[in-house]
Order: C-alpha cells, then structure tokens, then sequence
C-alpha cells in the first residue's frame, strides 16, 4: 500500500482535528473525487487481474478504517461542543422571586373549598360531571315533566338534543345508576340558566348532596344541614327553621331559612325575627329511585341543594352577583382570600 494511505498518518492528523469543518476538508482529502483513495482506485486499471484482486482489497479495507474513524471522531467533536456550550450557557430553572401577595383566591373557589372540607369531615365524597347532559339525566330521571316550567326556552339552554345542565342534580343520577348504595356525595359545579339580572347569572355554581341508604330520615337531613350552616357561617347558636316545599325529586320536600338582622345596610345572621332562604332539601322520590334502577322498598335517602354564589354574598357581604365575573383587579384585591393562608384553603 501507498505511504500515503497509511493508517498511523491517518491517526496522527485525527489527533489535530479540532473542528467539524477540518474534519470535513481530511474527509474530502482522502475520500473526495480528486482524493488520495479516488486517485489509488483509477491506477488499478493498470495492474493484472492478481494485483488488482490484492491491491482492491486494500483500498477498500482502508476505506471501511478510514470512514470509521472519521465517525469516532465527528461524534467525539459534537459532543464536546455539547458540553462546552453546557458549560458556559446555564440556565436557572428556579422561579424568579415574586411577591406572592398579588394573588387572589376567589370567593368562589374559597367557598367551594369550605363546602368540601365541611362535608368530607362528614363522610360526603366529591362527584364531577359534564356540563353538558341529556335530557333524561337532566330532566325526565329526576321526576320533571315534559310539562314542567323548567324545560321551557326561556329558562334552560338547549343545545341540539342536550341541554346545559341547570343544577348538577344529573351528577346525583349518573352515580346512582353507576354505584350501589349506600351512597353519600357532595356536587359541586357549574350551572346554567337563561336568566340574568343582580341576582341570577347566566352561569352559576351550585353544589348538591345525596345520601342513600336503608335507613336515612327527615331528622338525618335536618341534623346534617344545621351543623353544615354552624360550621359554615361560624355561628353556633344559628337560628333556623324548615318550611314545607315542592321539588320533583323530593318527597316530602322543604327549604331552610336562617334568621337575620339588618342594620345599616349590614346583615347578621343567627338573630332576629327575619327569615332568609338558604337552600333546598328533601327526601328523595322513590319515583327518582326507581329511574336510577335502586329499589325503593330497600333503600331511601335525602337530597339537598344550594348556590354556591348565594353562600359567598351572604357570607362576605357581596351586594351584586354579578360582580364575581368582571374580571376587576380591585374587587378581587378587596373579597379574595391569600392563597398561602392555610386557613383560607383548608378544603384543598
């Protein structure tokens, strides 16, 4: 072989290659139209048959070290630019400092969180569903009529053949017909009616209690929703009544109201001689029962329901529902909680 294809040579100029584009200029040298090698392979055509058998495999032996090393030695030069550039470019992944009093929680979430923790210490678990529902999980399932005032244009928002819920009652039924009793859970979610005023938005939020099981009564519901009231508004002396009702889904059915005083525009609630409605309950209908596929000679239960949004203003002295949602800076600096206040999110 040609002195000037010796492997040693190769390795020598290797070791003072330091870049990818001296590397390619020895690769061009040697492997390149006019290289050493393209010019070793044309002078075979001058040789015997035994000489080029000989000579040919030389070259080509070379040729496999040759493309092999300059591999070895690409890789080695990419990856110390890998690191020299790791080296000198790092980076701090750490957040910036940041002052943390900004932020808000809402007294939506606020509440919702105390919901939860209230309940849960109860024994109630958190249910979730869709937004959007059929009409039967929505409406027939819970004992509505086709000729109910709720199924009207003007106070639901029909979409194609669903509808967007209006209570999150359809979470109550999708676990019953998924889940054996005994049952117990807390709904809390977004709501939607056509109605829009200081009192009603659009979209609200709600949160609905089931409990199911063989042995449930009147007096349960009654006991569980007084010390929901006392833990949530902090008042252990709550004064408080129930009053007979009509909901479709429960039978018999009636609504609580807590007393309150109003003085100087400012509500306290617990006292006095007038009454405020707080939420909805009842027993469930066995009718509803029967739709869920439980049997209503075994089994029985309660059902409650109340606004999450009414529970903030009467809690924090919000005067406008509709104030939760315009998004200004101000009103959530002046009604929001601190988010690093563990008493402020003990339901997370």
């Amino acid at each position: 072989m040609s002195i000037k294809l010796d492997k040693q040579i190769i390795l020598e100029e290797l070791k003072l290659i330091s870049s990818l584009a001296s590397l390619e200029e020895l690769r061009i040298k040697y492997l390149g139209k006019k290289g050493l090698l393209s010019l070793e392979m044309k002078s075979l055509s001058s040789l015997s048959i035994d000489e080029k058998k000989t000579k040919g495999q030389e070259l080509n032996t070379f040729k496999s070290f040759f493309e092999k090393e300059i591999q070895n030695k690409r890789s080695e030069i990419e990856t110390s630019s890998i690191n020299e550039k790791l080296r000198k470019e790092n980076i701090d992944a750490t957040l910036p400092p940041r002052n943390f009093e900004t932020g808000r929680l809402h007294p939506i979430s606020q509440t919702t969180y105390k919901i939860i923790e209230i309940f849960g210490n109860m024994g109630f678990s958190v249910k979730s569903g869709p937004d959007i529902e059929t009409d039967f999980n929505n409406f027939t399932a819970l004992n509505i009529p086709d000729h109910h005032p709720a199924r009207e244009m003007q106070d639901t928002f029909y979409l194609d053949k669903k509808v967007l819920r209006t209570h999150t009652s359809p979470v109550q039924v999708r676990t019953m017909l998924e889940t054996k009793p005994p049952i117990r859970i807390i709904v809390p979610g977004r709501t939607y009616r056509s109605d829009s005023d200081s009192t009603h938005t659009p979209m609200f939020h709600q949160v609905e209690g089931l409990l199911i099981d063989e042995k449930s009564t009147m007096s349960h519901l009654k006991g569980c929703l007084i010390d929901f009231l006392k833990e949530f508004f902090e008042i252990s002396d709550l004064k408080y009544r129930f009053r007979p009702s009509y909901f479709p889904f429960t039978e018999p059915s009636a609504e609580m109201d807590i007393a309150y005083t109003k003085t100087n525009n400012i509500l306290k609630f617990g006292e006095g001689d007038k009454w405020m409605e707080i939420l909805g309950c009842g027993m469930v209908n066995p009718i509803v029962l029967e739709n869920c596929k439980i049997d209503s000679k075994k089994f029985q239960g309660f059902a409650f329901g109340m606004g999450i949004e009414r529970l903030s203003m009467l809690k924090y002295g919000i005067t406008d529902i509709r104030s939760f949602y315009e998004s200004d800076f101000r009103w959530i600096q002046h009604y929001g909680f601190n988010p690093l206040d563990l008493n402020s999110t003990s339901g997370l």
